[in-house]
């Protein structure tokens, strides 16, 4: 990138200390200042990203997250707070960079990433960071951004461990071009990733990995060291160690170079494993009024202090750990389910209760999950705010 326009007096002040490195200057501030990065996802990844490249100075940035703040987000969103409580994402994440630079611009797209925008979308920007946290997103913006011909800075992290790569498809300099879908060419078997909410993150990695991504940005915009292109960093917290892989591109892939024919990436439930048998909250409400359900919840301990199910006095109502069905110790609590009523399985959302139910069936139990879970009930029985 040429730099194309000089700083003001203002933004010379501000960015004094970072002037005076070598392979910055103004020429390095000047890109910065010009650049304009897509972060896609303004959650635990791109909580960190967002802020420390808005205090570095970049010019743009856009900002795609179709999600709303909720209280679970805080001990790793950093960018959030109490009152951002129920606000979208994005308008929550533009008011924190501009308290933290005046001089950045926020695009703000409050919109899901899907195959019909995200070329669009990735076309105006010189850089894309994936903070995304599900594998059909990774693989999209990595499809899209191999057909635009713009670097990915990506990151994951996993409970207490994290991994940091740059990828572009058509290479950088001498660097030989690798994308996400080169390093991981399949996603995992279904159900075998838990999510944040059973699998748990520890919060603090998030800045770790955040912060590197970010020092991945500028160094592709100012042109300064050597990025991770060809490289995987892993980051152990609980070891605090960082190990790097070498990474390259598959010569046998399939270059993409539309979205058009992609499919969706199925990385919860296999189609085939989604029961048919359902109820929505408001059968569940039915019911538990008539006395002819019993009802499992197979939310973690800590959710259940968080947010109690309380149907009210007379309700049977069960809890049975998703770990536990997971990890192959639920015969004892299987058993003692009715083989001549209905059980409903609830979760926060709906994909743990989904594999519960599955196996609840096969030991013979008419289990029905409850579309939506928690956040369905919550949303019908708690009044808005």
């Amino acid at each position: 990138m040429a730099p194309e326009t000089d700083l003001s007096q203002d933004e010379v002040a501000r960015y004094a200390r970072q002037l005076a490195l070598p392979g910055v200057g103004l020429a390095g501030q000047q890109r910065l200042r010009d650049a304009r990065v897509l972060v896609v996802g303004a959650g635990g990844l791109g909580s960190p990203v967002l802020l420390y490249l808005a205090a570095a100075g970049v010019g743009t940035l856009g900002i795609v997250d179709d999600d709303v703040v909720d209280t679970s987000n805080l001990h790793r969103q950093v960018i959030h707070g109490d009152a951002q409580v129920g606000r979208p994402k994005v308008g929550s994440a533009r008011d924190a960079v501009a308290r933290v630079n005046p001089h950045v611009r926020v695009e703000e797209h409050g919109v899901r990433l899907d195959a019909s925008n995200a070329v669009d979308l990735l076309a105006r920007y010189d850089v894309v960071v994936d903070g995304t946290d599900s594998f059909d997103a990774r693989y999209l913006v990595s499809d899209a951004a191999e057909v635009v011909g713009v670097p990915v800075v990506w990151g994951a992290i996993h409970q207490y461990s994290g991994q940091v790569a740059v990828f572009a498809a058509r290479g950088l300099g001498d660097a030989p071009g690798v994308t996400y879908r080169d390093v991981f060419p399949e996603p995992p078997p279904p159900g075998t990733v838990p999510d944040c909410a059973t699998a748990g993150v520890f919060g603090v990695v998030c800045g770790t990995v955040g912060t590197a991504m970010a020092t991945e940005v500028v160094k592709l915009v100012t042109g300064v060291g050597r990025t991770l292109l060809g490289r995987l960093a892993v980051y152990d917290a609980l070891d605090g160690e960082w190990r790097y892989l070498t990474v390259r591109a598959d010569p046998a892939r399939t270059p993409v170079t539309s979205l058009a024919e992609r499919e969706p990436v199925a990385c919860a439930v296999p189609a085939s494993a989604v029961p048919r048998d359902r109820m929505d909250v408001a059968e569940l409400t039915d019911r538990l009024g008539r006395g002819d359900v019993v009802v499992v919840d197979v939310r973690e301990d800590w959710e259940l202090v968080a947010e109690p199910f309380d149907p009210g006095p007379g309700a049977d109502v069960r809890h049975l750990p998703f770990g536990r069905v997971s990890a192959g110790d639920a015969d004892a609590a299987l058993a003692d389910l009715p083989r001549d009523g209905v059980v409903a399985v609830l979760c926060k959302a709906g994909p743990r209760a989904e594999r519960v139910a599955e196996v609840a069936r096969a030991a013979g139990v008419d289990a029905r999950v409850v579309d939506g879970g928690m956040l369905a009930w919550r949303a019908r029985t708690v009044p808005a705010r």
